[in-house]
């Protein structure tokens, strides 16, 4: 009993202690900190190695800069062994000597040929006149196809927008010189003020190899070449024709055929070989001894002897269908065989 009493009679002089503490005066105490706010979170910015393209594109994005703009596809940077090796079939001298070549910098390249359509926004926005309108060098028209004869010859009005055969926008725009798809580029590269080029030879070929060393992108069967390709074949042409020199299958087409119509390869790039070729930046040189080894275009030299084609087109055979082959025109040349391939700096 006298323990209950003891323990009631200490908490009542607690309580009248903690009443009695209330009342006295404060000291002085630090003022309590505010709660810091969050902080507002900002994105990170990425920075891209030095020896990248900035930039949010990937390797193997494909993206447009406006509606009417070609397709591109992001091509990753790296080194490939540029040319041909003396053992390969319908090797040219000008092929060689097979040389390292680093591409340093990813960089887009079409995904196609740059279309009629593609082509077509350009004349309307400009009134352009290309080199077969104005028979630059002499001669009217473009080089074109005789069906009655089965031969190419000049035909006075013959242009991009009416080259002989049927055509739809999505078909690669033809009888276009060097010096017309320089126009287009400058006219895009105002446009968008992105920086669109023509491709160096060796941004070309090493696009169209993508990462494969064999004749074509394909492997080294020309007659596997009809999944792929438009190239000679065994197709019949609009007044029976038939190719004496050709691959050993069927495409379907005689004449330049709709972009994409055939499997892409690895860089998911279509018709680089076949359909029709074409102009990169390069002047002509007939061998790679000298020849730049970072991927730039090699522009000193050559020039009066003619601008670089690449690829082949719809009627050539096997020895020309091949990634390391090399054509040569003149600036002003035009042909229908003939189109272009548009490059573009990243970002």
């Amino acid at each position: 009993m006298k323990y209950r009493l003891r323990i009631l009679w200490g908490v009542l002089l607690l309580g009248t202690a903690g009443a009695a503490w209330a009342y006295l005066p404060d000291e002085p105490k630090p003022a309590p900190k505010p709660a810091a706010k969050p902080q507002e979170r900002r994105p990170v910015e990425r920075v891209a190695p030095a020896e990248k393209a900035a930039g949010d594109q990937r390797p193997g994005e494909v993206f447009r800069d406006c509606a009417d703009c070609p397709e591109m596809v992001v091509i990753p940077a790296g080194s490939f062994e540029m040319g041909s090796p003396p053992s390969e079939e319908g090797r040219d001298n000008d092929e060689g000597p097979v040389h390292r070549v680093q591409i340093r910098r990813d960089f887009a390249l079409g995904k196609t040929e740059v279309t009629l359509g593609e082509f077509r926004s350009f004349i309307r926005a400009t009134s352009y006149r290309t080199d077969a309108e104005n028979n630059e060098g002499g001669k009217s028209g473009c080089k074109a196809w005789d069906s009655s004869s089965g031969k190419f010859d000049w035909r006075a009005g013959a242009n991009w927008d009416n080259p002989g055969f049927s055509q739809s926008e999505r078909h690669p725009v033809v009888c276009v010189s060097w010096d017309d798809a320089k126009a287009y580029v400058a006219w895009l590269r105002k446009k968008t003020g992105k920086g669109y080029r023509l491709p160096s030879e060796a941004e070309w070929e090493y696009a169209a190899r993508a990462g494969t060393q064999t004749a074509r992108y394909w492997g080294n069967n020309p007659n596997e070449a009809c999944r792929y390709a438009n190239v000679a074949d065994t197709t019949t042409g609009p007044s029976g024709n038939t190719w004496t020199k050709r691959h050993e299958c069927s495409d379907g087409f005689w004449f330049p055929a709709q972009v994409a119509s055939f499997v892409a390869n690895n860089f998911g790039l279509h018709d680089v070989i076949g359909n029709v070729w074409e102009w990169v930046e390069d002047c002509y040189h007939d061998s790679y001894t000298g020849a730049p080894g970072d991927g730039s275009a090699w522009t000193s030299g050559g020039c009066s002897v003619g601008r670089v084609l690449r690829g082949g087109s719809w009627y050539d055979y096997p020895q020309i269908a091949r990634s390391a082959k090399r054509g040569r025109c003149v600036s002003t040349l035009r042909n229908i065989s003939d189109g272009f391939r548009l490059a573009r700096m990243l970002p």
